[in-house]
């Protein structure tokens, strides 16, 4: 017997039908002897929806209460599932988040969870009685309802499996697992069978839309073995061949090392900002980035171009695009301070990453990368680097050619089926 929580996506969750495919698939894990937590997400579009009712009520809405409107969606959604396994002769209750309680701290809207209270919990899980948790969602200080900013169920699902110390946490999306790339731009992309944690967050963090990158750092923090599976599949199947995200020292010996690259991932939310002419003395790129971190706008790769003249350079960086036109005003504020000549921006650039941590054995990785590139004609506009991924920054046209030709580059691509 194991302690599993099971995690489902808003596309799992979508519409009743789907919810008693759920339903069968946790009677299934239950029937096998399983103590079974589960966390869902609100139906597909419902929190688009009722943020949309929120902007609406009010341009400048209160945070705390877009809070009580926005978790209404997975209140609903864990009610239902509850519903339904007891239809199904399954003991089940749903647990919201005040009942248990998940105390969370910081901010309305962006709340990061503090502590968890599992008594009562482990205490129903053991007497057979599945619990159905809305993610999303904890309790602030004063009593009142917080959510953990978008995506986050698959933080909620990882902090129950880290509370209740679960065997594996299960979470299932609308894919069957990590791939080496978007299947959609290279056909011969291969699913992996498992993952780093320090890959999946590089990946996550750099465009990979399988999990929230919150959630794979917490997991990471906590030794929590996740599994990434599609809800789509047979909910009695046996042999789950989905991705598993472990420790690397779960993987060693199983031919890791071997491995340079385990994934390529793309992101296209970013925008280039070129400050030119600034003055080249010290302090001089302090003034341009203070102003911006103290916004929250978070600064990705970074070129400052080499002054000729010792007087005056160009610095390049990227952030958000939802941030660009903030960054630009705050620039705009401060360019007496910064003492910059023009700002340049550009939405229509990619930021595309290679990730493994076999990089940190094997040399040559950022030169065959560049290599590929320039065989190709696509131009590098900019390069970040980190022990396990080498970013660059490239026309935006040029994405799905950029993939293809390193994903063949890497040996990733699959055999094609006999």
């Amino acid at each position: 017997m194991a302690r599993i929580v099971m995690k489902f996506g808003g596309t799992s969750m979508a519409g009743m039908e789907r919810i008693r495919n759920v339903a069968a698939r946790v009677k299934h894990v239950v029937d096998q002897g399983n103590e079974v937590a589960v966390v869902v997400s609100a139906m597909a579009g419902e929190t688009d929806r009722l943020v949309g009712f929120c902007k609406e009520a009010s341009p400048l809405y209160d945070p705390a209460e877009y809070d009580v409107v926005v978790a209404a969606g997975e209140q609903v959604t864990s009610g239902l599932l509850a519903m339904t396994l007891k239809a199904m002769d399954v003991d089940a209750r749903s647990w919201l988040g005040w009942q248990l309680p998940i105390r969370t701290v910081e901010a309305h809207a962006k709340a990061r969870i503090e502590s968890f209270e599992t008594q009562a919990l482990i205490a129903a899980m053991a007497r057979g009685q599945v619990a159905v948790i809305p993610g999303f969602q904890g309790m602030m200080e004063d009593g009142r309802i917080a959510t953990l900013g978008r995506g986050g169920s698959d933080t909620s699902a990882v902090a129950v499996a880290a509370a209740v110390k679960a065997d594996r946490c299960d979470i299932y999306t609308d894919v069957d697992g990590v791939y080496t790339t978007d299947p959609r731009i290279v056909s011969r992309a291969r699913k992996l069978d498992m993952i780093t944690y320090e890959e999946m967050l590089e990946l996550a963090s750099v465009g990979s839309k399988v999990l929230q990158t919150r959630s794979v750092a917490l997991a990471m923090k906590e030794k929590v073995r996740v599994q990434v599976l599609s809800s789509f599949d047979d909910p009695t199947q046996e042999d789950l061949p989905g991705t598993l995200i472990v420790g690397e020292e779960e993987i060693e010996g199983s031919g890791m090392e071997n491995q340079l690259i385990t994934g390529i991932a793309v992101d296209k939310n970013e925008a280039k900002v070129i400050v030119t002419r600034v003055p080249d003395r010290p302090g001089g790129v302090a003034s341009i980035f203070g102003p911006l971190a103290e916004a929250s706008i978070n600064v990705d790769m970074i070129i400052q171009n080499d002054s000729k003249d010792r007087e005056e350079t160009d610095v390049t960086f990227t952030v958000p695009r939802s941030d660009l036109a903030r960054s630009v005003d705050i620039l705009e504020a401060n360019k007496a301070t910064i003492g910059f000549n023009r700002l340049i921006t550009d939405v229509e650039v990619a930021k595309l990453s290679v990730v493994g941590v076999g990089m940190r054995s094997h040399a040559g990785v950022a030169a065959t990368m560049f290599r590929t590139l320039a065989d190709r004609g696509i131009n590098i506009e900019a390069i970040s680097t980190s022990e396990i991924k080498v970013s660059v920054l490239i026309d935006e046209d040029e994405t799905e050619l950029a993939v293809r030709v390193l994903h063949t580059a890497y040996g990733l691509d699959a055999e094609p089926a006999a």
